[in-house]
């Protein structure tokens, strides 16, 4: 496939979350809504990428389904924004990724498979935060090439990077600059100091562009992204591991976590693969509605 098929592919994603309600809003504006810690109904909430929506989708329908009442509030930003919300009850749920989460309280965390990671975090959620436990799917941040850049410099490891990293452009989210899994822990671990960093979407159709056209020689992607195998993008082995175990855990507040939600969520998260993150992130990019797809995995896994 060439590249400027998907490079228009993914124009034609941000068109398609625009209209699926990714829009520039803000979604913990006042809306009249009681804040969830306050009520009887849950506020379901996510990051601002399509898969953070989509498993929060998930977890509506699915909560939805057992008669309990939901209400979303998608694609409130990054992890600096959302955590404040969930700590404050403008949301009650979220879906999070265990390993980042845990490097977002926990900087200096030594902790890298997912039971270490799990462990770790559930002594590091502030007071009135519950992460419930972590489902087998992953998805996690990979470092990412273009094959021709991988066989230009030889690279296979982040590593390999070392020698050549004041060549080249980095791209990932706007948050990144400051994170330890991100701009910060690269230099601290790997010792690497990029030419420049860009600036762009967590993972999304804005670094995928870039990446494709060269506009960076190094993508922050996510290891779920189907993008990868259909680009033949290289992904860099995480020899030091800076990036741990990334396992999908419901964040929920301890004031929303009765016995009937939590075992709704486990059943969700007991179904989920990374095969089914996988299939599903391409029917997202595929401009399929998240609701649809949110129902199919539901009938599938017989949670509807």
């Amino acid at each position: 496939m060439s590249h400027r098929f998907r490079i228009g592919t993914a124009a034609a994603v941000i068109a398609a979350l625009a209209l699926t309600g990714c829009s520039s809003s803000d979604p913990l504006a006042a809306d009249g809504a009681v804040k969830g810690s306050d009520g009887s109904g849950i506020i379901v909430g996510s990051a601002d990428f399509p898969e953070s929506q989509l498993i929060a989708t998930i977890y509506a329908a699915a909560l939805r389904a057992k008669d309990i009442e939901v209400t979303e509030k998608l694609n409130i930003g990054s992890r600096e924004v959302y955590i404040p919300a969930i700590q404050d009850g403008s949301i009650d749920l979220l879906p999070e990724y265990n390993g980042a989460l845990l490097q977002y309280f926990d900087a200096e965390t030594d902790a890298v498979t997912p039971d270490e990671v799990s462990e770790a975090l559930a002594g590091k959620l502030p007071e009135g935060l519950i992460a419930l436990p972590k489902s087998d799917a992953q998805n996690g941040d990979v470092l990412t090439v273009t094959k021709e850049t991988a066989e230009k410099y030889n690279l296979t490891t982040i590593e390999d990077l070392v020698a050549h990293a004041d060549e080249l452009v980095l791209g990932g989210p706007p948050e990144w600059k400051t994170r330890i899994n991100g701009v910060k822990g690269l230099e601290q671990v790997y010792g690497l100091t990029f030419k420049d960093f860009s600036a762009l979407d967590a993972g999304g159709p804005l670094t995928l562009s870039a990446l494709l056209s060269g506009q960076i020689q190094v993508a922050d992607l996510f290891s779920t992204d189907f993008a990868i195998s259909e680009n033949d993008l290289v992904t860099l082995e995480d020899n030091k591991k800076l990036f741990l175990a990334e396992n999908i855990v419901p964040l929920i507040s301890d004031a929303k976590a009765s016995d009937e939600v939590k075992a709704v969520l486990q059943s969700v998260s007991d179904a989920l693969t990374t095969e089914d993150l996988i299939e599903m992130n391409g029917r997202v990019a595929a401009l399929e509605d998240m609701g649809d797809i949110a129902a199919d995995f539901l009938k599938e896994k017989n949670l509807d």
